[in-house]
């Protein structure tokens, strides 16, 4: 046999177990970080979405404090919020300040027990 006939059996033959093996596990490993990339996204979406509700429902609240146009009572309440299709729970937490014409309002929103927004004014008497 000829050194050329050879040759062209060993270049034609393809590629061995141990480079394909190798050309597997790069790929697993490209897979697996994508597939981290995009759960991390997924869940950073959902974060955000939850913040923006949350706001939402907060500034809701103090603008119904606001607008009542009275002096809110000193202490503790909760209400409802719903949007886009969640239940999301509102604490109000009404405290007085050094100057009785004044009252501090903190709007904590929750979902379930996770807090996840607040917001915090000052509603003055009129």
């Amino acid at each position: 046999m000829s050194c050329v006939s050879r040759q062209r059996r060993r270049t034609a033959r393809g590629f061995t177990l141990v480079e394909v093996l190798v050309a597997l596990g790069i790929v697993a490993i490209a897979l697996m970080a994508g597939l981290q990339a995009t759960g991390a996204l997924t869940r950073y979406a959902q974060r955000q979405t939850d913040m923006v509700l949350a706001q939402i429902c907060a500034e809701n609240e103090l603008v119904r404090v606001r607008l009542a146009r009275q002096m809110p009572g000193v202490g503790d309440s909760s209400v409802t919020c719903e949007q886009a299709g969640r239940s999301l729970t509102v604490s109000l937490v009404v405290r007085p300040t050094p100057n009785p014409n004044f009252r501090r309002v903190d709007a904590q929103v929750l979902d379930g027990e996770v807090p996840i927004w607040r917001l915090t004014t000052v509603v003055g008497r009129y």
